[in-house]
Formats: C-alpha cells, sequence, structure tokens
C-alpha cells in the first residue's frame, strides 16, 4: 500500500464503492477497473453484515426518518448496501490486477480480523464509529494505518478516539483524520474546510477530506488548506440505482477531481518572496528610473531629465527623490538607465 509515500509527495485519491455494486458482483469488478482508470489511489469498500451494524426491528428507534432512505429500517438497509465477504477476495484480486490499494472499513471484530487476514495494508473507521473506542483500539493494534473519518464528531470525541489509537504504540504517521461532514448529499455551505488545518495543527497527524458533496469544489478547497487523502463515493453510473448512488462520483467526474485536486496541490507550491525563476525575465518590465534628456557629468538631476518608467533595468523608483537635486556623477544619454557608479561596476564584473 502506497498510503504513506503517496501523502509525503501527493495527494491519495479514495474511490469508494460502498453499495455502488448494486448487488452484483461484476459491477463490483467494473468498478476496481473504473476507479483505477479514473486516477483513484485505492478502491475501499466496506466490511459489515446487517447483524454486525444493529439488529432486525422496525420499531420507531430503528427506521429512518427523511433524507435518501426514508422509511428503511436500520437492518434492511445495510442488508441492501452490504458487500458479501465472500466477494472481498475477488474485488482485492482484482485491484491487486489493476495496480491500486484494496481497503475496507470493518464494523466488528470479526470483520477487522477478516481484514487483516485476507491482507489489507490499511484500516479505515467510519464517521459513524468515531465514538466506538472499544472496536477503534481494537483495530489500531493491528499496526497498520488507520484512516479515521470524524462527521460529527466534537473535538472531544476525536481526540478521545486519537487518545485510544496513540495507546496502543501506533505512531502518528500511521493515523489520518478526515474531515467530514456527515451528510448525504452534503451542502458546500456545510463543510467547514477551515477545520482541516485546525485538525492538523492540533493533533500533530496528516488531515484529509471524506467527501459527499457534489463535484470537486470540497475537495480542490481541502486539497489548498492541507488534505492529503481525499475520499469520495464512486460509481459507474448514478442511473444504477442504490443506496448510494444519489451522492457517489461517476468516472469522468471522479478524474476531474483527481486531476483538481493535483493541481491545486501544484499551484500551493511553498511560501515564498521574489521573483521566481520564470519570473527572472519578467523584471525588466518593471518600472526604474531613465534618462530622459541628455544628462551632463555634474548636471543635477530633475523631474525633467529623470524619471520613473519601464523597462526596468535603472535604479529603483524608491530613489527618485533623494536623486533630485543632486549631481550626476556621470554622464548620461537620453533613453539610459540610471546606474550609480556602483552598479556599473558590478555590472562589467558580470
Amino acid at each position: 500500500m502506497n498510503l504513506l509515500d503517496k501523502t509525503q509527495e501527493g495527494i491519495y485519491c479514495i474511490a469508494e464503492m460502498s453499495a455502488n455494486h448494486a448487488g452484483d458482483l461484476q459491477n463490483a469488478l467494473k468498478i476496481v477497473r473504473a476507479a483505477k482508470e479514473s486516477g483513484a489511489s485505492c478502491l475501499k469498500i466496506q466490511t459489515y453484515t446487517p447483524d454486525s451494524m444493529t439488529i432486525n426491528c422496525n420499531n420507531e428507534f430503528f427506521t429512518i426518518k427523511g433524507g435518501l432512505w426514508d422509511g428503511y429500517t436500520l437492518y434492511d438497509l445495510y442488508k441492501e448496501a452490504s458487500t458479501p465477504y465472500e466477494w472481498h477476495r475477488a474485488i482485492k484480486d482484482e485491484c491487486d490486477a489493476a495496480g491500486i490499494d484494496f481497503l475496507s472499513t470493518p464494523f466488528d471484530e470479526e470483520g477487522v480480523d477478516f481484514l487483516d487476514e485476507l491482507g489489507v495494508g490499511a484500516f479505515k473507521v467510519a464517521s459513524f464509529e468515531l465514538v466506538d473506542i472499544p472496536l477503534i483500539k481494537y483495530i489500531a493494534k493491528k499496526g497498520k494505518p488507520m484512516l479515521v473519518s470524524c462527521g460529527m464528531g466534537s473535538y472531544e470525541e476525536i481526540s478521545d478516539a486519537v487518545d485510544a489509537i496513540l495507546s496502543t504504540g501506533l505512531s502518528k504517521e500511521k493515523l489520518f483524520l478526515l474531515k467530514c461532514t456527515s451528510e448525504y448529499p452534503a451542502k458546500i455551505e456545510d463543510m467547514d474546510l477551515y477545520t482541516i488545518p485546525h485538525m492538523a495543527e492540533r493533533f500533530g497527524v496528516t488531515v484529509g477530506l471524506s467527501d459527499h458533496s457534489l463535484g470537486s469544489l470540497a475537495p480542490t478547497v481541502a486539497v489548498a488548506l492541507g488534505a492529503r487523502v481525499i475520499e469520495k463515493h464512486f460509481c459507474l453510473s448514478r442511473s444504477i440505482k442504490n443506496p448510494d448512488s444519489a451522492f457517489s462520483s461517476e468516472p469522468e467526474e471522479f478524474a476531474q477531481m483527481v486531476q483538481s485536486v493535483n493541481q491545486a496541490l501544484l499551484s500551493c507550491g511553498v511560501a515564498q518572496y521574489g521573483p521566481t525563476d520564470s519570473e527572472q525575465k519578467s523584471l525588466a518590465f518593471r518600472r526604474s528610473i531613465f534618462a530622459v534628456e541628455d544628462i551632463a557629468k555634474d548636471e543635477v538631476f530633475t523631474q525633467d531629465n529623470i524619471r520613473v518608467i519601464r523597462p526596468g533595468y535603472g535604479l529603483a523608483p524608491k530613489y527618485f527623490s533623494n536623486l533630485l537635486g543632486k549631481k550626476s556623477p556621470l554622464a548620461y544619454l537620453k533613453g539610459t538607465p540610471i546606474q550609480m557608479p556602483w552598479q556599473q561596476d558590478q555590472n562589467e564584473e558580470q
């Protein structure tokens, strides 16, 4: 898995399959290949059964009200959306063949052990499990990198999770926190992306974005703010209906997002002042002090015989007022840059 290396030099983009296989293994394998072609660094699934998530109960506590999944019981939703355990090996093998990382989110200890035996290189923790400290510690004890989504998480809840993970001996270099808005789809005005640099500073770990918004805007801004992991739901087509299709990116959209976040990172560069190498040639178009009339040696500089104009080969404009009223140490022809003797000596040496 290239998670640790990739986040040091670029953006690690995760294509989250989730329920977008729509119950068809062949769809799942096609999604792997499409994710690779769209520039994803990793294909992620989720490892659970409905019984590992909840109980089969349809009272008011277990029935979803409003949103994309209105009317579903939790049990029925997870039954429809789950990725069968028996598919995992085929999906991982397809990832290996395509040259893309394989990642999954477990939801109980059995799932953690299953994925560990399968040979995953890292584990993902979902936002809704952020507060499940026993599960988080169990995952951390496997010693593999962890990506933890922090949707809905208070500062205290995130701190509790981080402390629990670090208490197992897992290093900060292997811990990644993902800013997340647990809304489906998430509205741009609810993203609060300034949390990304705040989390990085407070917790001292690499931070990313688990994104449920539509389009590439939020991931692009997130990278500009320091995110080095971007996770986004991925589907072959939103016309293949399933519980996650409405807020998932199609291949062309995901590819555009990958391009945008990498360009955003490239544009950030480093904090630096002064001309870049490519700007050196543009220095000539700055303003500087030029003779606009012939000036004899010892003639007084005036506003009539010198001016601040383009190009930039002469003395810097900040010296203009200092020159006025003083005698010229040299003779200048009209249209030549005003330079002091020490500058001329320096130019001759160069």
